[in-house]
């Protein structure tokens, strides 16, 4: 198992939206979610700096794969195409990335 953490930020005026989004899910989503092998993920949002924060852990053997295979599946796509506008990524993330990687500094059972 390998824990992921991530950031993005959120545009101001959309945060009420984006909590109104993700108090429903759509069910296709989240069995991609799970499809590909994540657990255990949750969003925080700081206001007012309108960061969020992302923590999951990954549970199967090769994450890039599994991010294509999320990535290709239409209703997901979906999803992302109306989540997407409502954030905002950081200028300094990866290439490739949209909410930038963090590296994990300490963990405790």
């Amino acid at each position: 198992m390998q824990r992921m953490g991530s950031v993005i930020g959120i545009k101001a005026d959309k945060i009420e939206e984006y909590k109104r989004l993700h108090a429903a899910v759509w069910p296709e989503v989240l069995e991609m979610i799970t499809k590909c092998g994540i657990r255990n993920y949750s969003i925080y949002l700081k206001e007012p700096e309108n960061l969020m924060f992302s923590y999951f852990e990954y549970v199967g053997d090769d994450f890039a794969a599994d991010q294509k295979k999320m990535a290709a599946h239409p209703r997901t796509q979906e999803w992302w195409a109306v989540c997407g506008p409502l954030q905002k990524p950081f200028e300094t993330r990866k290439e490739g990335e949209w909410w930038a990687g963090m590296e994990e500094v300490f963990h405790a059972d």
